[in-house]
């Protein structure tokens, strides 16, 4: 059989039909835009602005994000057709099977394992940093650094990493909430949310009566704007390159703030466990897409009124705790609400690692259906019907990890993962509009094949963006995925061997 054999549709809808053997379907459209919510905003919305007005776009930030949910819109139409006429956990696996077959399905399906799982460790090591800031660096440096770190105090005593005890932690809480059930994972996850979003809503309604109209102007930052250094004379924002300065410095911000959207995605994931996925998904999708654009956009705004974009461009200064920088400078009256903003990055973590892990599991549940994964990957708790031993098992591979290994190794191989599934959901429209094109879909992605090789083209000049590193490490991850494929999975795969 070929290397290419596609999953038949029937097999993959009667599959979904099955929800006497499959997962619950407990989510509905507003429990499904809250998912996407709380994978949307996290740190990045905090971090990611403050940067690409520093870097690139200066107050421009704002069509920036434009710009980049442009980018996102044209992947997540494509996400909502396969969503609403694929209504399965899988997400781009399982869109890749049907359109382009079981090796392509393999890769997209290992690839996804970069997004959510290192992602989700990614992630709970960045909640332990935030968590000790806000206990004033109670946890002993020990126990929130992996071995791997050292620290040396003004005393000149080495500190050492032992573990990561608090990412630990917050992964084995919100692994039982998953293992627990998926209606009471989108409850809490909607409580995070409407936590996380209140506060910035709060920022931006008491932000807004601080702007500074001389903060926008210049609204695009000027060529010919000199290069700033830090004290040792190191150069740490050069504005001479043509994505550094006026409308190339908007499309360069672009590019920064691009991986602030990253998370709407994983609503595809849940598309089983969805109580009318044909009506629910397309809302899912597109709909905490625009919630976050509007939100980015209007921050983006106040902050860049608030503070002016220069004092972004030190990370030292104001760009890495930007918010909090703001406050404590130019809104003095209102230093609690600095505090609120670490609860809001905290509680977005929170919601991201949740999402990632439901994410995560539900691939693995649905490549253990389909045979290319060891079959304990997709069996069900008799009591809540949720992949428990996926979840286990991917709470001791990501707890390994967060726990012993420093945060910063994973890099940008989750924006990887992300744009590689982005752009074969993009062309995977495209072709099963052209090889099926009498299959019922519920919902259209418009102006086929425009806005799919739009997708495809934005994503992979993305992918083309990243770091020498990361595109290396990221190919000797798909190599190790090939070798398991041919050695295992390809010999145990159900549709070869039914």
């Amino acid at each position: 059989m070929s290397l290419f054999a596609k999953k038949p549709l029937d097999q993959i809808l009667a599959q979904a039909a099955d929800s006497e053997k499959g997962l619950k379907r407990t989510l509905g459209a507003g429990n499904l835009v809250a998912l996407g919510i709380g994978a949307i905003i996290g740190a990045g919305l905090f971090v990611r602005t403050a940067a690409a007005a520093g870097q690139a776009a200066g107050p421009a930030v704002t069509l920036s994000f434009v710009i980049a949910a442009i980018g996102c819109a044209f992947a997540g139409l494509c996400y909502a057709e396969f969503a609403s006429m694929i209504p399965i956990a899988g997400s781009a696996y399982a869109y890749s099977y049907v359109t382009m077959g079981e090796l392509i399905a393999w890769i997209i399906g290992w690839a996804l394992i970069m997004e959510y799982a290192l992602g989700a460790a990614t992630v709970a090591i960045a909640w332990s940093e935030y968590l000790n800031k806000l206990l004033g660096g109670a946890v002993p440096y020990e126990w929130c650094h992996s071995p791997f770190e050292s620290f040396t105090d003004s005393a000149g005593v080495l500190h050492q990493g032992i573990m990561n005890a608090p990412a630990l932690v917050i992964l084995l809480a919100l692994t039982l909430l998953l293992i627990k059930g998926t209606q009471e994972s989108a409850i809490v996850n909607a409580i995070i949310v409407f936590v996380k979003v209140a506060i910035v809503i709060l920022f931006i309604a008491i932000g807004w009566q601080y702007i500074n109209p001389a903060n926008h102007t210049p609204y695009l930052i000027p060529e010919g704007t000199a290069a700033v250094t830090d004290q040792a004379g190191k150069v740490i924002a050069d504005y001479s390159g043509w994505n550094k300065h006026g409308w190339g410095g908007v499309l360069g911000g672009a590019a920064i703030v691009f991986f602030a959207f990253i998370g709407f995605d994983a609503v595809s994931t849940a598309a089983q466990e969805a109580k009318n996925p044909k009506r629910d998904m397309p809302i899912g999708i597109m709909g905490s897409l625009a919630v976050c654009t509007i939100l980015y956009i209007l921050f983006g705004h106040v902050l860049t009124g608030v503070a002016p974009w220069s004092d972004f461009v030190d990370p030292e200064k104001g760009r890495e705790a930007s918010v909090a920088y703001a406050i404590s400078t130019y809104m003095k009256e209102y230093q609690w609400l600095a505090q609120a903003v670490t609860i809001a990055i905290l509680a977005g973590f929170s919601s991201v690692i949740l999402v990632m892990l439901m994410g995560q599991s539900r691939i693995f549940y649905t490549m253990s259906n389909d045979g290319l994964i060891p079959s304990a990957f997709g069996v069900l708790h008799k009591k809540y019907q949720t992949p428990y031993k996926a979840n286990w098992i991917l709470f001791v591979f990501v707890g390994a990890f967060a726990a012993f290994v420093p945060g910063h190794v994973a890099g940008d191989l989750t924006s990887f993962g992300t744009l590689f599934a982005f752009v074969l959901v993009s062309i995977g429209v495209w072709i099963l509009r052209v090889k099926s094109p009498n299959i019922e879909r519920p919902f259209r992605t418009p102006a086929v094949p425009l806005v799919s090789t739009l997708g495809a083209v934005i994503c992979l000049a993305m992918i083309a963006g990243l770091d020498a590193q990361t595109l290396k490490v990221a190919m000797i991850w798909m190599v190790i995925g090939l070798v398991i494929y041919f050695t295992f999975s390809r010999h145990r795969s159900k549709l070869r061997t039914s």
